[in-house]
């Protein structure tokens, strides 16, 4: 039986303030949307992810591009958005997860609640009861009281049998708050499951500072370092940060000898603990001969994730009198970011020069010094 987690993350979220979308700010390193993807991502009873965007963030870099999900549009509504989710879900899954992605902090343990109780149940979602005296109000002042027995406060993920609710949702046309209210109106019984009181929804800015609260005690926070060096020899061109830049002579090395990128990949499997280049991809393996360096990069990345970690941020130093780093900074930030899964303002690249001092100095070859911050919820 195929699951499906469809992360719901098309809305605008004004309320939380900043200059971006809830889902897209910052929280322990990484997008509110990607912290609560990678539950999903990570839990063994989830075949695959489907991120459902705002049309206006399909181009951008807004969006996590790790953990891998498989990207579809939005609609106008939170229900219009489902149901975009759920006709790409239908191709393959049997059962579905609709989550919001301004859930950072959902659990394992959640997940595992809504797939048990899917195997007797056509809808099951977590909830917390209401314990707090509840009052009617108006004009600031107390007019009434409500009595909170029966009362849940619903949370996400939402699980269905995936027929159900799709046909539920393409006969409905209300901007139900929930897909439980969408089941629900089809006749479809819904099992409450346990929630958990962390499973916060980011809305305003006081929720992203408890969320960070929440969070605090759980992150592992790594830091690495990486440094190479590549000689000249004849060519017309060299590969840096993921860049070929124009040059009269070319760096030497058994693959592309891209500096930078070769120092960022050392730093994260430095962060990690997991030795160096050389180690994962030995030069005296002739399959490398040549090979492009987001090779490299690329797994390192893959085994930062498989480890729990996600990089919040790189930074390297190109070390060279020639050629010119400056006119290239912008196009090495971006192919580093696209290779790394990361926003380009969380690259920085930058160039210096040792004075004339040294094998840089009389521009023999380049160095490259960086540094990668890896961040564990």
């Amino acid at each position: 039986m195929t699951t499906v987690a469809i992360i719901v993350a098309a809305g605008r979220g004004t309320r939380a303030g900043g200059d971006l979308p809830k889902q897209w700010q910052m929280l322990g390193g990484r997008c509110v949307a990607a912290t609560a993807m990678q539950v999903f991502a990570d839990h063994p009873g989830i075949d695959r992810l489907i991120l459902v965007l705002h049309p206006d963030d399909m181009e951008s870099a807004r969006w996590p591009r790790i953990p891998v999900a498989e990207i579809v549009t939005g609609g106008a509504t939170r229900r219009e958005s489902v149901l975009a989710g759920l006709e790409a879900a239908a191709k393959t899954a049997d059962r579905v997860l609709i989550h919001d992605a301004a859930r950072p902090l959902v659990s394992a343990t959640i997940i595992d609640r809504v797939l048990d109780a899917l195997d007797t149940h056509a809808g099951a979602a977590p909830a917390v009861a209401v314990t707090d005296t509840l009052w009617h109000g108006q004009d600031d002042k107390v007019t009434g009281m409500q009595d909170r027995s029966g009362l849940y406060r619903a949370q996400t993920p939402q699980g269905f049998h995936l027929g159900p609710l799709l046909a539920a949702h393409r006969a409905n046309r209300d901007d139900a708050t929930d897909d439980v209210a969408v089941a629900r109106a089809a006749g479809l019984d819904v099992a409450i499951v346990a929630g958990d009181e962390d499973n916060i929804k980011i809305t305003t800015p006081g929720d992203i500072a408890r969320a960070t609260k929440l969070m605090g005690h759980q992150m592992d926070i790594r830091c690495g370092n990486g440094y190479d060096v590549h000689r000249f020899g004849p060519g017309d061109h060299v590969w840096l940060c993921g860049v070929q830049v124009p040059h009269d002579r070319s760096l030497q090395g058994h693959s592309d000898a891209d500096v930078g990128m070769h120092a960022v990949t050392d730093a994260i499997y430095g962060a990690l603990g997991m030795g160096d280049i050389g180690q994962h991809f030995p030069p005296s393996d002739p399959q490398w001969k040549g090979a492009a360096s987001h090779i490299f990069l690329e797994h390192a990345v893959a085994l930062a994730a498989d480890h729990g970690y996600r990089i919040s941020n790189a930074d390297c130093t190109l070390v060279c009198e020639t050629p010119k780093i400056g006119p290239h900074q912008g196009a090495m930030k971006s192919a580093m970011a696209r290779i790394m899964g990361l926003t380009p303002d969380r690259i920085s690249v930058k160039a210096t020069t040792s004075e004339r001092l040294g094998f840089t100095g009389r521009a023999e070859g380049i160095a490259s010094i960086a540094t990668v911050t890896l961040v564990k919820p």
